[in-house]
């Protein structure tokens, strides 16, 4: 990320677009074609831009809010400003959209033909954080990165025209254990939104309160549920690391990238002997590229 909080006031699509920078995995590297980098680009904005609107980290001075159209006196009402992004993408589709990340979004969307699902999933998702907060069991955990996450990668497919039915389900593997990973990379930070991403039930099973996650090192209880749910999460990347096989040239390299982002991020969580509360355990580049090389030759 780059920049200061006065420039993304100024301009909002830049402030949103620098902080692919900042995330655990490549969004859109050198390497690929401009083309698909441009429209990988246009969707992470999309992307990133609700998830802003979701967590209440939109740039100051109110300029997304202006954008779509949303008072001055409403600009701090995330379910009013997610109405009013929804609203704008609908424009994709049909007119002219008013923010200039979805009109960035547009001509992807026109290219590759893509439908509105993946897009109102990521919404939805974010309307959800909204209104729930905990989440009782894995499956339920599951069912809102079915909403948070999935619909990422099949995006990814989309764009780069690999879509099938079995890519799609490798696909939803990484993107749920990515979105996993960083849920325990953020421990600290989502419990001071009000919001705990560990199941409930396996709290309890591992004897952790909501007081445990609050303090500014993890005892024995919080580092064995975080263990267990980094496993959880190494299971999905491994059981959906053969998506990386089933393609070729410089997707194949990509894709391999966002699966060892997630490796890697588990073996800083690891490094740190599961201690995430007194920040995000970020890895390296050269364990990630080590981690890139694991993952091409179908290891790990």
């Amino acid at each position: 990320m780059t920049g200061t909080g006065a420039s993304y006031a100024g301009d909002p699509e830049r402030g949103t677009l620098d902080k692919a920078a900042g995330e655990n995995f490549p969004v859109a590297p050198f390497f690929l074609p401009r083309a698909w980098r441009a429209d990988l680009m246009a969707v992470y904005g999309f992307a990133r831009l609700v998830d802003d609107i979701g967590d209440g980290d939109l740039a100051p001075g109110g300029a997304d809010a202006r954008l779509l159209g949303v008072p001055p006196e409403d600009a701090e009402d995330r379910l009013l400003l997610l109405d009013a992004f929804e609203q704008d993408l609908n424009r994709v589709f049909d007119s002219t959209p008013h923010h200039p990340l979805l009109r960035r979004l547009q001509p992807t969307v026109r290219r590759h033909g893509l439908s509105p699902e993946p897009f109102l999933g990521l919404i939805a998702a974010n309307r959800q954080d909204q209104l729930v907060s905990r989440y009782e069991t894995y499956d339920d955990l599951l069912a809102y990165c079915e909403l948070s996450a999935n619909p990422v990668g099949r995006l990814v497919l989309s764009v780069t025209g690999t879509s099938t039915p079995e890519r799609i389900r490798l696909s939803d593997a990484i993107c749920t254990a990515l979105q996993i990973v960083e849920h325990l990379q953020d421990v600290a930070e989502d419990l001071g939104r009000d919001r705990v991403y560990l199941p409930a039930e396996d709290m309890k099973q591992f004897r952790v309160q909501e007081a445990d996650l609050a303090t500014s090192t993890a005892g024995a209880s919080v580092r064995a549920l975080v263990a267990y749910e980094a496993q959880r999460a190494r299971d999905l990347l491994n059981e959906g690391a053969p998506l990386v096989g089933s393609v070729h040239g410089r997707l194949r390299l990509l894709l391999a990238g966002f699966v060892a982002g997630g490796r890697a991020a588990i073996h800083a969580i690891a490094a740190a002997e599961y201690d995430v509360l007194h920040g995000p355990p970020k890895p390296g580049k050269g364990r990630l590229l080590r981690e890139v090389g694991v993952t091409l030759r179908g290891e790990g």
